[in-house]
């Protein structure tokens, strides 16, 4: 991971953090700040490190940095497990990866997993891999969102369909905040597989064709997508909501099985059940 990577995710996660009133009263350089969130001297002073150390490790030059020293500074910048899980990966505390993990093969999906997703024909599911790429679908999710299967398999992807695809405006109703966190999915995929060149040249793609993207990128937010909600627009129903869990594949760690729901007998339930029976 280059330097400046580290450098701008630890100046953006300090500006996100409010200076803690108890801990800095009386201070005057804190009544006239000029800046936004914490100085460097006072994630320093949080973290039990000097000044000149933090300095340097904020511009890549502190070398090998103890496990000790970068969860005093996590919990510094009040970092959530996602958030210090890349920022350690930036800071080179993950396993060196194999040689042949830069060239591996392109991800695949179990026979098992196919079955077990298609025998959930009420539900939309979803696989995908590092870097959002989709693995597989079942027919409702195909409806739901776009058809995979139709793509190239480069294609498939999930930060592609909601940068690139018209579509994904329509269908997403609130696509701003799905465009903010899938950014974030992507920042902390790449923190934690820096060697993944597949993934390097998505967002190299996606920080040329699409500005909103590039300015998102920037702000280096992480988020791990476990669980939540989604309001969707479909031209059969109109506009609904469903509630998704996120589940890894056992044997394969690092596929997700997505699956969207509906409160049993609820009107987002029938809409459901109507895409299920609509045919473009």
């Amino acid at each position: 991971m280059p330097s400046s990577d580290l450098r701008d995710f630890l100046r953006a996660a300090r500006s996100r953090v409010a200076p803690d009133p108890a801990a800095t009263a009386g201070d005057a350089a804190v009544r006239t700040r000029r800046v936004k969130g914490l100085r460097r001297e006072e994630v320093a002073r949080a973290a039990g490190v000097s000044v000149d150390y933090y300095t340097r490790l904020e511009q890549g030059r502190a070398g090998a940095v103890s496990s000790t020293v970068l969860t005093g500074v996590a919990r510094a910048l009040r970092l959530n497990a996602t958030e210090q899980a890349y920022f350690f990966a930036l800071a080179g505390d993950l396993p060196a990866v194999r040689p042949d993990e830069a060239d591996a093969p392109p991800q695949r999906v179990r026979a098992g997993v196919h079955h077990l997703i298609a025998g959930m024909p009420d539900r939309p599911a979803i696989v995908h891999g590092t870097g959002l790429q989709v693995l597989a679908m079942n027919e409702l999710a195909r409806k739901v969102f776009f058809d995979a299967e139709a793509l190239p398999f480069r294609e498939r992807n999930l930060a592609r369909f909601t940068f690139l695809d018209p579509a994904a405006r329509e269908r997403y109703v609130d696509w701003a905040e799905v465009a903010s966190t899938t950014a974030a999915v992507l920042r902390a995929d790449a923190g934690l597989h820096p060697d993944d060149r597949a993934l390097h040249e998505l967002v190299g793609e996606l920080s040329v064709r699409s500005p909103e993207f590039a300015a998102l990128w920037a702000e280096h937010r992480v988020h791990d997508c476990a669980f939540g909600t989604k309001r969707l627009r479909h031209p059969a129903v109109g506009e609904f909501e469903v509630g998704f869990e996120a589940f890894d594949v056992p044997g394969s760690p690092e596929h997700k099985l997505k699956i969207y729901t509906a409160a049993p007998g609820s009107p987002d339930a029938d809409a459901l059940r109507l895409i299920a029976s609509y045919s473009a």
